[in-house]
C-alpha cells in the first residue's frame, strides 16, 4: 500500500469520527450559549486540551519544524516565543476575561463604553485577524497534498485548499462550539502523539545524544557551524541592522499576540468558573510547552536526516520538513514499509491539525460578526438567539470562501512566518484595547476605537508595504515593487502605535464612567456577576 492510499484513510478516518463527534454535538446545541461558548460545560481539563489544539496549529508543527530545518537557530526563536506567549494570557487575560461572562472580545470592551462603535471595532479586528490566521492553515493545506499525493500544479493545491474550507465550515455550521471543542481535543491528543512518536525515534538513532544530532543537522543544512548561531534569517550581513530590528518585532509579534488572538480568547467562555479557566491556562501550557521542545528535535531531526537541499526541492518555505523527516526515520529504523506508514500517520495528524484550528479560527470570526455586528451594530440588540445563530452560520460560509480565496494567493509562503502576522495584528489593534479596558480606569469608547484601528490600520499598512507582499522573490507579488517598509513583522513599530492610539484616543475624549468601570472590575476580579451571567 502507497503512502498515499494510507494517509488518505488515515485522514478520511479521522474526518469521518469528528464529523460524528460534530454532528453528536449538534443535537445539543440548542441557544446562544451552547453555540458560542459550549454550554460553558467545558472542564478545565478538556478546555486545557482544547486550548492546545487550537493554539498547536499547522504554523507549529510544519512552519517552526520547516524554519528550524533550514534556518537552525534563527527558527528556535518561534518554539520560543509562541511558549513564551502563554505567560502573558495567563497573567493578564485569561480568568479576568472569563469573569466577564460574555461571548466575544467585544463584550468586554462594550461593557463600560458606547456599544456600537466599540462593537464594530472589535468586530472587524477579530475577523482581519482570524483570516490571516486562517491563510496560514490554507497554505499548509496545500503544501502537505503536494508532498503526500505528489501534486506539483497550484490547481491541484487550490482545491486541496477548498476541500479544507468546505470541511471547516461544516464543523461550524453544524457543531459551533460543542462539535469544535471536541475536534480540538481528539486533534491535541494525536498530534503530541504522533510529534512525540517521531521525536523519540529521531534522538534514538542518535543515541538520545543532542550533540551528534545538532552536529549532523550543521553538516547536512550545507552551512556548517553558522546553522547552530544566530543570522542565517535574521541579522544577515545582507540586512544589516533592520534585520536585528526585525528579529525584535517578531519576538514582540510572537510574545504579545497569544492575549489578543480571538480564537484563543473565546476558549476562556467556555469554562463555568474562573478557576477552570485558570486550570486551563495551565494545562494548555503544559500542553505547549511540550510541544514546542518537540518541535526544536523535529526541526534539527529534518535538517539531518533529510537535509536542506531535499526540503527546498519539495517545498521551498520548508513547510513539509516534519512529514519528510516522519518517512526519513521511518525509512531508515523500520524500512520502506515504514517510511511509509510514519508518513502517512504525520501527514494524517498534520491534516488533523489544519482542520481543528480553521474551525476554531472560523468560529470566533463567524461568532464575532453575528454577535457583535449583527446583533448589537446593526440590530441593536433586538435579535433572538435563533437568528443570531442562523447569521453567524451563514457568516461561516463568507469567511470560509475568503479565506479560501487568500490560502490559493499566497502558497509558497512559510505558515510560521504568515501566523507571525496574524499575532502582530492581534497584539497592535486588540491586546491594547483588552488591557486597558481591564486595568485604566479613566480608558474609555475613543480610547478604544482609537486602539483597535490605530494599531489595525498601522499593522496591515506596513504589512503591505513590507518584503512580504512585494519586492523579493519569496513575496505574494514577487515581481511588483512597492515595498518601502524594511520589516518583514510590522510589531515594533505597530504595536507601540496601538497603545499610543489608545492613549491619545482616551485623554482627547471626556467621557468617562466611574461607576462602570468598578463594576466590571469587581466582575474581572472576583467573578461576581459573571456566574449570573453563565446561569442566564
Amino acid at each position: 500500500m502507497s503512502h498515499q492510499t494510507l494517509s488518505t484513510i488515515l485522514f478520511l478516518l479521522f474526518v469521518a469520527v469528528t464529523l460524528v463527534i460534530t454532528f453528536w454535538a449538534s443535537r445539543n446545541t440548542k441557544d446562544a450559549t451552547d453555540f458560542y461558548a459550549g454550554g460553558r460545560s467545558f472542564s478545565g481539563a478538556q478546555n486545557g486540551l482544547a486550548i492546545g489544539g487550537d493554539y498547536m496549529s499547522a504554523a507549529s508543527f510544519l512552519g517552526i519544524a520547516g524554519t528550524i530545518a533550514l534556518s537552525g537557530y534563527d527558527g528556535f526563536l518561534y518554539s520560543i516565543g509562541f511558549l513564551v506567549a502563554w505567560l502573558v494570557a495567563l497573567l493578564l487575560v485569561a480568568e479576568l476575561m472569563r469573569n466577564s461572562g460574555k461571548f466575544t472580545m467585544a463584550d468586554v470592551l462594550a461593557f463600560r463604553m458606547s456599544p456600537r462603535p466599540v462593537r464594530t471595532a472589535a468586530g472587524v479586528s477579530t475577523i482581519v485577524v482570524s483570516i490571516f490566521y486562517l491563510l496560514a492553515q490554507m497554505v499548509g493545506a496545500g503544501a502537505l497534498v503536494g508532498l503526500l499525493l505528489g501534486v506539483t500544479s497550484p490547481l491541484g493545491k487550490a482545491l486541496t485548499i477548498v476541500g479544507v474550507g468546505l470541511l471547516m465550515i461544516i464543523y461550524v455550521v453544524v457543531g459551533g462550539m460543542k462539535g469544535t471543542t471536541w475536534v480540538q481535543i481528539v486533534k491535541a491528543v494525536l498530534l503530541m502523539g504522533g510529534a512525540t512518536l517521531i521525536t523519540l525515534l529521531v534522538l534514538g538513532k542518535y543515541g538520545f545524544n543532542i550533540s551528534a544530532l545538532l552536529g549532523e543537522a550543521a553538516t547536512r543544512s550545507g552551512k556548517g557551524d553558522q546553522f547552530l548561531i544566530s543570522g542565517l534569517k535574521y541579522g544577515t550581513a545582507a540586512q544589516g541592522i533592520a534585520g536585528k530590528i526585525d528579529l525584535i518585532s517578531l519576538g514582540l509579534a510572537l510574545v504579545l499576540g497569544t492575549a489578543g488572538l480571538p480564537h484563543i480568547l473565546i476558549r476562556f467562555y467556555t469554562v463555568p468558573t474562573a478557576k477552570d479557566a485558570r486550570k486551563s491556562v495551565l494545562w494548555g501550557i503544559g500542553i505547549i510547552g511540550a510541544f514546542y521542545l518537540l518541535t526544536l528535535v523535529l526541526g534539527f531531526g529534518a535538517a539531518a536526516l533529510v537535509g536542506g537541499k531535499a526540503i527546498v526541492a519539495q517545498d521551498k518555505a520548508g513547510n513539509t520538513a516534519a512529514p519528510m523527516l516522519a518517512e526519513a526515520i521511518g525509512r531508515a529504523i523500520f524500512g520502506e514499509v515504514g517510511g511509509t506508514i510514519l508518513l502517512a500517520l504525520i501527514a494524517a495528524v498534520a491534516f488533523a491539525t489544519i482542520l481543528a484550528v480553521v474551525a476554531g479560527l472560523t468560529l470566533a470570526s463567524s461568532s464575532s460578526f453575528a454577535h457583535d455586528l449583527y446583533a448589537h451594530v446593526f440590530k441593536r440588540g433586538e435579535t433572538s438567539d435563533s437568528q443570531e445563530i442562523l447569521v453567524a452560520r451563514i457568516s461561516s460560509f463568507v469567511i470560509g470562501a475568503i479565506a479560501i480565496g487568500l490560502g490559493i494567493l499566497a502558497q509558497g509562503q512559510n505558515v510560521a512566518f504568515l501566523v507571525a502576522l496574524a499575532f502582530a495584528v492581534a497584539a497592535s489593534g486588540n491586546l491594547p484595547a483588552i488591557l486597558f479596558s481591564l486595568f485604566w480606569k479613566r480608558f474609555n469608547t475613543a480610547g478604544a476605537v482609537s486602539a483597535i484601528y490605530g494599531g489595525l490600520v498601522s499593522a496591515l499598512i506596513l504589512v503591505i508595504f513590507s518584503p512580504v507582499v512585494s519586492g523579493s522573490a519569496t513575496s505574494l507579488f514577487p515581481s511588483a515593487h512597492f515595498a518601502w517598509f524594511p520589516l518583514s513583522n510590522p510589531g515594533i513599530v505597530s504595536i507601540p502605535l496601538g497603545f499610543l492610539a489608545g492613549f491619545v484616543g482616551t485623554r482627547l475624549s471626556k467621557e468617562y464612567n466611574a461607576q462602570k468601570y468598578a463594576e466590571i472590575e469587581v466582575r474581572s476580579l472576583t467573578g461576581i456577576g459573571a456566574e449570573k451571567a453563565v446561569q442566564h
